[in-house]
């Protein structure tokens, strides 16, 4: 069965500043049925129709995270390491004396921001070694910039261990060392000069930013057409209702600006191959451009899911099992909300349906003892799997057909259809601040100080009203300068 939309739907905002034809009754014109010379006068419906339901899409982040102010041109925050030293690498030999393991990267696979010189392992440390199936414990005996030299316990070597490049994974679980034996004779044949084998492990963290960017709008209406009365009672989001046309331009214009303040939240990406960009910016490099949104904090330090069939993600047990194993490996956190498209939405409901063995014939998802004047509950609002709580929701940004839900239907291979964010707040190092701080994982930052609030900022020029300049029309202006903190991105998953 396929559903096919109308053509003819007024889903387009118009730029033009006055009230259509297309949307009043044209008593000059010459058809027949809207000109005076017809026998009656049409009987007007004076309210407009509002066939789109509520068409706004900001509360998403409100839910989700807070906002704060800043005073400065970026917010720089520090997020932990992991504790326990842990590295990838490759066995490059398996030793008749000592097998040499090089280390290639993190534990997470990254090598961007990782230093080799200070991998953590030292010399007399007790590692795992893992890989092609097999674990093996070793002894570091001795440990350079990149490589370090181990000899297994119960083994003459690292046989059978994979020598492909970054095919195996090195865990410190302890150290041993003999009577008497100090740190300091340890690695003398070959000392480290950017850090030796026995120096103390410090803390580890990174430090990420986010700029803040400027938003703009402003609906302008002139003197004549702002005292101009129409004929049908229009209405907006914000309550507003009236005869005068300019209401509903002016709140649709402020409703839809707050509106594009979520969605750069969600969308937006920073600078990194674009001149003209830059140069249409006025910025002197890429830097200066664009902010980080929430999709792409988490595409680029988070997880990804695509889904057991590729189209819809976590559509069956098997695949929550993937995300709950991601979440072991990461920070834990137990609350999690989904916010999710509605055919992703739907999915999860059938899959939760599927293990209730008396719904097969699809009576008793979620309201048992059901008659025939009860309504059918045939969704879930949230499940426990594992030791892991979901709470879904469904995001109108992703199914609305003008935001991203058109977006989606266009680019089905690279669709968002949803994404898990933690519950809870985060403890971080603030360096604006000079202190930790528990925030939400996900929050604004705006621009504000004293004589200035950037938040939402709105103002009115022109003569018309309050009189502020000879220009005869009234120009409402709409003004934010902010930016997303994503914290602790590795706890989030992105659903495509």
């Amino acid at each position: 069965m396929a559903i096919t939309p109308g053509t003819n739907l007024n889903s387009v905002p118009t730029t033009q500043k006055q009230t259509l034809s297309s949307n009043y009754l044209d008593l000059t014109g010459t058809t027949a049925s809207t000109n005076w010379a017809q026998q009656y006068v049409p009987d007007l419906m004076e309210k407009e129709a509002e066939v789109f339901g509520k068409r706004t899409i900001s509360g998403f982040l409100s839910q989700v995270g807070a906002e704060e102010a800043m005073t400065a041109d970026q917010v720089v925050w520090s997020e932990q390491a992991r504790l326990h030293i842990s590295v990838k690498g490759t066995v490059v030999t398996a030793g008749s004396t000592n097998g040499t393991f090089e280390v290639t990267a993190d534990i997470d696979g990254n090598t961007t921001g990782f230093t080799l010189a200070d991998h953590g392992v030292r010399a007399n440390d007790l590692v795992l070694i893992a890989s092609a199936g097999i674990t093996t414990l070793c002894l570091a005996t001795d440990v350079d910039t990149a490589t370090i030299q181990v000899e297994p316990y119960d083994k003459a070597d690292l046989t059978g261990h994979a020598t492909g490049a970054g095919a195996s994974t090195l865990l410190v679980v302890g150290s041993e060392y003999a009577k008497g034996k100090s740190y300091s004779a340890v690695d003398t044949a070959n000392p480290l000069t950017a850090a030796d084998s026995h120096e103390a492990n410090e803390p580890q963290f990174k430090s990420f930013s986010n700029k803040p960017i400027i938003m703009k709008d402003y609906y302008e209406v002139s003197g004549s057409d702002a005292s101009r009365i129409g004929w049908v009672e229009v209405s907006a989001e914000d309550g507003q209702s009236g005869y005068l046309w300019y209401l509903k331009a002016e709140a649709d214009t402020r409703a839809r600006f707050t509106d594009y303040l979520e969605m750069a939240m969600l969308e937006a990406v920073r600078g990194s191959n674009s001149t003209v960009v830059d140069a249409s910016l006025g910025a002197s490099a890429d830097s200066g451009v664009g902010t980080q949104g929430l999709f792409d904090a988490i595409t680029d330090r988070g997880n990804v899911t695509s889904g057991v069939t590729g189209v819809n993600a976590a559509t069956d047990l098997a695949e929550f099992d993937a995300i709950l194993a991601e979440f072991d490996a990461q920070g834990a956190i137990e609350e999690n909300m989904m916010f999710v498209n509605r055919a992703t939405s739907l999915a999860m409901d059938d899959m939760l349906a599927s293990m209730n063995s008396y719904g097969a014939g699809g009576t008793s998802y979620g309201v048992f003892d059901n008659s025939e004047d009860m309504a059918l509950n045939l969704g879930f609002s949230g499940f426990r799997r594992g030791s892991y709580d979901f709470y879904k929701s469904d995001m109108r940004y992703l199914n609305d057909k003008a935001t991203r839900g058109g977006i989606n239907a266009a680019a089905t291979t690279a669709a968002i259809r949803g994404v898990i964010i933690p519950a809870g707040v985060s403890s971080v190092y603030d360096e604006m601040l000079g202190k930790n701080m528990k925030r939400p994982f996900l929050h604004v930052r705006y621009r504000a100080s004293a004589t200035d609030d950037r938040r939402l900022k709105t103002w009115v020029t022109g003569s018309v009203g309050a009189a502020t300049s000879a220009l005869d029309a009234m120009q409402m202006h709409f003004l934010s300068e902010r930016c997303l903190v994503t914290q602790g991105a590795n706890n989030f998953m992105l659903m495509k």
